[in-house]
């Protein structure tokens, strides 16, 4: 896990080697241990490194076979292709990157569809040919422009702003923001450039379910200096001006098809489980994971309490407010029954306020979902101790454990309705009606899926990389460190994608055959317990300071140009409102923070009217 940055097409070296070291230095915090920038024939790059892998040799770029790769993420099955090639001999470290130079001097693109991982990265081949690539769930982040100096890309979009300043958002934008709380489009400002008109941040797109992509210049073909975003279109789609978008679609592959049986099925869950976290494991320093009281962080703690002679240090963060759902209770009977090192950490009023601000400016690219507050906490009280944390981001999506699946397999007369997200959103001038048809728009499944596999769809391919994934990068690389996500591997997707949609969700549940794994390997996670929404009690922590926010929020520049300033002091008078106040303060937060260039305390002075 660290942080890149880099410019393609360069006509100025000195220029791009000073705008490269300022682009990594404004995302230092994801590479603690040091940082490195380097040039050559059209590239300037940099590295900010979070040393995980080879302390001590792992440094990038990395040079072999004529080539040269930078990186952010993991990819874990470097051990297997380094047997698989016979490459023992020639390499120089032992980067989990190096192989995959060798491979690609073997069989050229066709070397990126072995990786197993997360990764962001850009590959300079001995063919001349340049890629970035990002894997398919889009767990590694990767952010590109266009400027006078070159192509440029980076880990997060701070670190392709001048002052650290990000343009205004567009209507749009915010409207999918404040309604669904993420964004589809990708950064704010995607289409307003103030440094570079004409040009546009992107948010470089994950795969399709799995599939990484990649996008390659040809060394016969215009440089990259002429690629540019397709005007009009969506974020991520290039012009076939020296630029191609290539998609792998080996991974979605129906996996164990001739298994039908309940038992059979288990045993090869085990299997594909175990592997998962077996290699999410590897880790030359300290790791351990996020234990909450739920089936998939147990699930992992299931496996790594097996794979692990001593016992593993889990993290748990619950709420001291009678209303929340505390999962302290749950998390620690797991832990017992698993032996693990269990830490838990609580989240109060206090930590609200400290915390918020932090959280705000982390989110570079923002999301309202509030479980970000108690993920920077568990990172904050992790770091130290931890430097890879595994989680069970995914397991909901892959195995179909949300409600709203179940709700969408009813007819309508039994309350059925579509695993669409809900929109509230009075406060905003047009009501939230274009972010849910954007929203139907990128969440619309190929042909041939069940029902119940086009509502996981949709959660893959928007909500998951939008919201939760970027959650966790953002919330523990803010600490330096290193979030992991076992069920987010190919092998496990395969397998769980394609399960019979009986093997998924049965009457009122929801992840049956994890369950039923569960309740076989642990059942002190009580894997049949009623399934409780996960909650953070943000507004009884806001209602003191509500009449205060009344004031200053609708004059907040951002909020007032696409918000009904008087809907949204209503929301924080009127307690039926109180749902909405979380949203109102993040984005309020976030734009004094990242637009008007506040720092994160006095953002908050600002708006509590205590500046």
């Amino acid at each position: 896990m660290c942080g890149i940055a880099g410019i393609l097409g360069v006509t100025d070296p000195v220029q791009a080697e000073k705008d490269v070291r300022a682009m990594i230095e404004r995302i230092a915090h994801r590479g603690p241990n040091g940082i490195r920038v380097e040039s050559g024939p059209g590239w300037c790059v940099a590295h900010a490194r979070l040393s995980i892998i080879d302390l001590e040799g792992g440094w990038q770029p990395l040079h072999a076979a004529g080539s040269t790769v930078i990186g952010n993420g993991e990819i874990y099955n470097y051990l297997e292709l380094t047997e698989e090639f016979g490459l023992g001999d020639r390499l120089a470290t032992g980067s989990d990157f190096e192989p995959l130079l060798h491979i690609y001097a073997l069989e050229g693109e066709k070397a990126f569809e072995r990786l197993r991982g997360m990764y962001a990265f850009c590959f300079i081949g001995c063919d001349g040919r340049t890629w970035l690539v990002r894997d398919g769930f889009g767990i590694k982040p990767l952010y590109t422009d266009q400027t006078e100096t070159g192509f440029r890309f980076a880990s997060e979009p701070r670190a392709l702003t001048m002052d650290g300043r990000q343009a205004p958002p567009s209507a749009s934008q915010v409207e999918q923001l404040l309604s669904l709380g993420y964004l589809i489009d990708g950064p704010i400002g995607s289409w307003v450039d103030t440094q570079a008109p004409g040009f546009a941040t992107q948010r470089l797109p994950n795969g399709d379910l799995g599939d990484m992509l990649v996008i390659d210049w040809e060394s016969t073909g215009p440089s990259p200096h002429s690629a540019h975003p397709r005007e009009g279109g969506d974020p991520g789609v290039f012009d076939d001006i020296g630029s191609r978008r290539r998609s792998s679609k080996k991974t979605w592959v129906p996996a164990f098809a001739g298994m039908s049986g309940e038992e059979e099925l288990l045993a090869a869950l085990d299997a594909v489980l175990e592997d998962s976290v077996k290699v999410h494991q590897r880790s030359d320093v300290p790791y351990g994971l996020f234990l909450s009281g739920g089936v998939d962080s147990a699930t992992v703690a299931t496996l790594m309490s097996r794979l692990n002679q001593r016992p593993v240090t889990a993290y748990t963060c619950g709420f001291d407010v009678p209303e929340a759902r505390d999962e302290r209770g749950q998390a620690e009977r797991v832990a017992k029954a698993l032996n693990l090192d269990w830490r838990e950490t609580s989240f109060g009023e206090e930590d609200f306020w400290r915390i918020a601000p932090q959280v705000a400016w982390a989110l570079d690219e923002p999301t309202t979902d509030y479980a970000t507050l108690p993920t920077y906490k568990l990172a904050e009280a992790a770091k130290g101790t931890l430097t890879v944390v595994l989680t069970g981001e995914g397991g909901d999506e892959l195995f179909g454990g949300y409600g709203r699946y179940r709700r969408a397999l009813r007819p309508a007369w039994l309350g059925g309705r579509a695993a669409e997200p809900q929109i509230d959103a009075a406060f905003l001038n047009d009501k939230g009606a274009g972010a849910l048809a954007r929203w139907r728009k990128m969440a619309g499944a190929p042909n041939g899926y069940s029902p119940l596999q086009r509502a996981q769809y949709a959660d893959i391919v928007t909500w998951l990389p939008n919201d939760l994934l970027l959650k966790l990068d953002r919330c523990l690389m803010a600490h330096g460190l290193e979030g992991r996500t076992p069920f987010l591997d190919k092998e496990v997707a395969a397998f769980a994608f394609n399960l019979p949609d009986r093997m998924k969700v049965r009457g009122r549940y929801g992840k049956w055959l994890l369950r039923k794994w569960l309740e076989r390997h642990c059942p002190a996670a009580d894997p049949w317990g009623k399934k409780k929404g996960f909650t953070v009690p943000v507004a009884s922590w806001i209602a003191p300071r509500a009449g205060d926010l009344a004031l200053t929020i609708p004059e907040v520049k951002a909020v007032a140009e696409v918000c009904d300033v008087d809907a949204v002091h209503a929301v924080f008078t009127d307690d039926r409102q109180a749902h909405n106040r979380w949203p109102l303060l993040f984005f309020a937060l976030w734009s004094l923070i990242h637009l008007e260039g506040a720092e994160p305390r006095a953002a908050l002075a600002s708006l509590l009217g205590d500046a």
